[in-house]
């Protein structure tokens, strides 16, 4: 039954790959027609035939309006074949580095009875897939793309390459793309089964129908793309224009087929690795669920504050173990996955995994942040045990630094205690008495940076990211919502006023991602988070002047927990009761909670705290 699935989804395959090139097949006959009437009337003409003027007007009509459609379908035919389409940034592994990982995968190909991949590569998200790269091994095109003698377009965009021997041989077949975290946290004989239906897609792909349709579909894409890029001339415009609007019309001639087709493939691979580690891979769908779930938690949760303070976290796959250990050690549901943890993980194939971690862990920043290419004194990478120092503990006291900034910017006054001779220091008193004092609210001067922050709020809405409606800006403490729309303006000054970030120079290295691929201009590609409300940012850095005045007179140390991010530790144990008790001030201005917390950890909001 298997095999009979095989060939019914592979035939279902070739029956929508030969739709697409009869879409391909059309176009040139729509192309051919004017120059077919044309040599009808020519011939016509000369053997006497076809005679009278009108006809041989007619026909030099047509004679010209054939080379003119002549000469536009072969440009665009030229745009399409010589386009380089969209590749997704990855980790590229050479073999040399990964000599067990390849023979794992060309075993698996052998067994499947497909073609091996070309080359392996990492992508820092929970997902692996096939990815022909063919079509950019003879590109001549891309977005932005002119005609400087460095090959970068006039608006900046991606350098244009020259094909290598190297890429056409790596041309035969695609290329393996491998999530990074399942590396580190599934063993060798879970990956080699959630591989199994990856690599039995190289079967199709080898078939000369299907592969010839999915670069024509491909070329397409690309070429609406380079034909919508902006930076042109008016002239090159009106030419692009055209040609953008015929082969937006082929793609939607030719989007279903596609469509289907590729499903047809993914079935037909999904039967032929039934037989190969069907039991195994049930187990190893589970693994990929948990491993997602503990992979976007350790981005949101513990990169992100890394990223903000212009740290990158450079192990973080080996963080999606400690983190998914820490769920098995937490959930009674997840406690048969922690008896995993003595088999061979599958970063064992790898003959340098740190060094692969550390690439992977660059690029995740880069397309989930948009940080810099390389390392720099603003943007370094961090160890997990100097992260509670590193990034912990300057973040919250940045943050309280900014807090008091704000305050002093409103006009907001020192506890008056003449028996408190540092009393006009950064305390938490003065944040507590401010936002539970009731009266009008200080009214600050007109504030530039809050067209900053609108104009971020709309850049992000551009991008199809909603900011949720700040409800303390409406309802709630008058005085939390004037300090939220102030810190909110200020966190936009600052971002504003950051300075431009370079743009990578070339390759880093056999192990640095594929720096051609990327256009800086459009990063994030996948961003983590809209940006933070006003009354988020108003909790966060309140959370952070009760945790330096906690460090400071209490003897509190900042600590991380995997799953949960930045956390305070009291005696050794996690605070996490600190959230509740300060909404409870900045939504109602009523101080008892957070003050009966402070009181019971021996924490003395009077005291000056150090800030940065």
């Amino acid at each position: 039954m298997t095999g009979m699935g095989v060939e019914v989804g592979a035939q279902a395959a070739r029956s929508r790959a030969l739709a697409v090139l009869r879409v391909r097949s059309r176009a040139l006959a729509v192309a051919l027609l004017p120059a077919a009437v044309a040599v009808v009337l020519l011939v016509g003409g000369s053997t006497g035939r076809v005679t009278g003027r009108p006809w041989g007007i007619a026909g030099w009509i047509v004679t010209v309006l054939a080379v003119l459609v002549l000469l536009a379908a072969a440009g665009i035919a030229l745009l399409v074949a010589r386009a380089r389409p969209a590749i997704s940034p990855t980790v590229p592994v050479s073999e040399e580095s990964a000599p067990d990982l390849y023979r794992m995968v060309r075993d698996l190909a052998d067994r499947l009875d497909v073609p091996a991949p070309s080359e392996i590569a990492l992508t820092p998200d929970c997902d692996s897939w096939l990815e022909d790269r063919t079509h950019r091994a003879h590109g001549w095109f891309s977005p932005g793309a002119g005609d400087e003698p460095d090959g970068r377009g006039p608006s900046g965009g991606r350098p244009v390459t020259v094909p290598t021997d190297r890429a056409a041989r790596a041309g035969a077949a695609p290329v393996l793309v491998i999530g990074s975290p399942f590396l580190w946290w599934m063993r060798v004989g879970e990956l080699r089964a959630v591989l199994a239906p990856v690599v039995a897609g190289t079967g199709p792909s080898a078939h000369p129908d299907i592969a010839a349709a999915r670069r024509f579909v491909r070329g397409l894409d690309a070429a609406v793309a380079v034909a919508s890029a902006p930076g042109r001339g008016p002239l090159s415009r009106t030419v692009l224009a055209g040609a953008g609007w015929t082969t937006r019309l082929l793609l939607r001639g030719c989007r279903d087929h596609a469509a289907e087709m590729e499903r047809a493939v993914a079935s037909a691979a999904a039967e032929r690795a039934q037989a190969v580690d069907y039991g195994v891979r049930i187990v190893a769908q589970e693994q990929v669920g948990l491993a997602y779930a503990g992979w976007d938690r350790l981005l949101t949760r513990v990169a992100l504050p890394a990223w903000r303070m212009g740290r990158w976290p450079s192990r973080l796959d080996v963080g999606v173990v400690a983190a998914l250990t820490e769920l098995s050690r937490r959930d009674r549901l997840a406690e048969g996955f922690a008896s995993r943890l003595g088999e061979r993980p599958a970063c064992d194939l790898l003959e340098e995994p740190g060094t692969v971690d550390e690439a992977a862990s660059l690029l995740a920043a880069r397309l989930f942040h948009g940080g810099p290419a390389e390392a720099g004194p603003d943007w370094a990478p961090v160890d997990w045990q100097d992260y509670p120092d590193e990034v912990v503990d300057r973040t919250w006291r940045t943050d309280a630094a900014r807090l008091h900034r704000v305050l002093d910017a409103l006009g907001v006054r020192h506890p008056a205690d003449p028996a408190l001779p540092e009393a006009n220091g950064p305390t938490l008193a003065r944040v507590l008495d401010h936002l539970s004092a009731p009266g009008a609210v200080p009214v600050p001067e007109p504030d530039p940076g809050a067209a900053l922050a609108e104009h971020r709020t709309e850049a992000y809405g551009e991008m199809g990211i909603a900011e949720s409606e700040d409800h303390d800006l409406a309802v709630g403490n008058e005085r939390s919502a004037a300090l939220a729309a102030r810190l909110t303006a200020e966190v936009a000054r600052e971002e504003a006023s950051a300075p431009a970030r370079p743009r990578p120079a070339g390759s880093a290295g056999q192990q640095g991602p594929d720096h051609d691929l990327w256009d800086d201009r459009m990063l994030p590609l996948f961003p983590l988070q809209p940006p933070r409300t006003g009354r988020e940012l108003l909790a966060d850095h309140v959370t952070a002047m009760v945790c330096c005045a906690a460090m400071d007179t209490a003897g509190a140390v900042p600590g991380l927990d995997w799953l949960d991010g930045p956390s305070l530790l009291v005696a050794g144990e996690r605070a996490a009761d600190i959230g509740p008790r300060v909404l409870t001030l900045i939504e109602t201005g009523d101080p008892a909670p957070l003050r009966d917390w402070l009181r019971h950890l021996g924490v003395r909001p009077e005291k000056p705290v150090r800030l940065v």
